[in-house]
């Protein structure tokens, strides 16, 4: 693909999975990277991607205003232009605007946060891909830490195509930096954020360079990824084991009804609490009907009784 601009399409049928926000970032990283010059296209109706560059004050990655029908001539005029990457927006819905840009890429991204509805909706954007034979990578996005459930969508979604090994999880510095036509990179490139959009945008560059490769050899001069032992690794394992928990991030463990990450059930309750007071009275009880604790004698009193009926004398 030599003289050729790579073209990534991030899709996504489900509403508010994040694709905007997952595609500006990518864009940016790219550019901060040396991967540019990037080129933004925004296929969207409700213009999100156009309105957060219009905030921007940097000009760069470009924004291209560019029409479906003529995508292939654009495309190939930006790429005359000088531009290494151009990366397209597309709408929350499966549409022939989605089939027609799909057909001219050469990676899609289909950005999915762990939920059941997302998962539902991935189907036909799937199927679209798979039939016109293009790469395709899931990213999690929007995750909680240390969440159960985005292991399982992992697996889920590995069953259909590549899992990127970088999850990007819910924080509120996402939406944050992007009110004013920034990224989380831009606000503070040193912020957990920040480390998982230049990861995620590390692996997708490594994708896109082993595309360009016209002859896998030029593979062999290529220094090996410094994270190729994390990259092979579960994606599931990402976010939820050996990870401290943000202040404004409240661990999964301490949510009730959730077991952590890797268990196959919730923690099991406490036994009986010991008790500075010798005439103990039940109520550190766990196990109905298992008595005092040894050498302690019964001595329930009706006024430590929290429902029920009052014992009388």
């Amino acid at each position: 693909m030599a003289g050729k601009a790579q073209v990534v399409v991030f899709a996504s049928q489900k509403g508010g999975s994040g694709k905007t926000t997952v595609s500006a970032h990518m864009a940016v990283q790219a550019e901060l990277s040396g991967a540019g010059p990037v080129a933004l296209v925004d296929t969207d109706p409700q213009g999100s991607m156009a309105k957060w560059w219009n905030a921007r004050a940097s000009s760069v990655p470009a924004f291209a205003r560019i029409s479906v029908p003529d995508l292939g001539r654009d495309i190939q005029l930006l790429a005359d232009a000088g531009y290494r990457l151009i990366i397209i927006d597309t709408p929350p819905a499966v549409t022939s605007t989605i089939a027609e840009v799909i057909t001219h890429a050469d990676l899609v991204v289909l950005p999915t946060r762990p939920s059941p509805h997302d998962l539902r909706a991935v189907g036909p954007t799937v199927d679209i891909v798979q039939m016109q034979g293009k790469p395709l990578v899931f990213v999690i996005n929007s995750a909680t830490a240390r969440a159960r459930i985005t292991g399982e969508t992992a697996v889920a979604l590995s069953q259909h195509g590549t899992v990127a090994p970088v999850t990007l999880h819910h924080r509120v510095d996402f939406a944050a930096s992007m009110i004013d036509g920034r990224t989380v990179g831009e606000v503070s490139d040193t912020s957990r954020s920040a480390v998982e959009v230049a990861n995620l945008w590390a692996y997708l560059d490594d994708r896109l360079m082993r595309m360009r490769a016209s002859d896998p050899r030029d593979l062999l001069d290529r220094p090996p990824r410094s994270t190729f032992e994390a990259d092979i690794l579960s994606p599931a394992t990402a976010g939820m084991s050996g990870q401290e928990v943000e202040e404004n991030e409240d661990a999964l463990e301490n949510q009730p009804g959730y077991a952590l990450a890797g268990s196959g059930a919730p923690p099991p309750p406490p036994g009986p609490a010991a008790s500075a007071n010798s005439n103990w009275d039940g109520i550190d009880r766990r196990k109905a009907d298992s008595g005092p604790p040894p050498g302690k004698p019964d001595r329930r009193r009706a006024s430590h009784q929290p429902f029920g009926r009052r014992f009388t004398a």
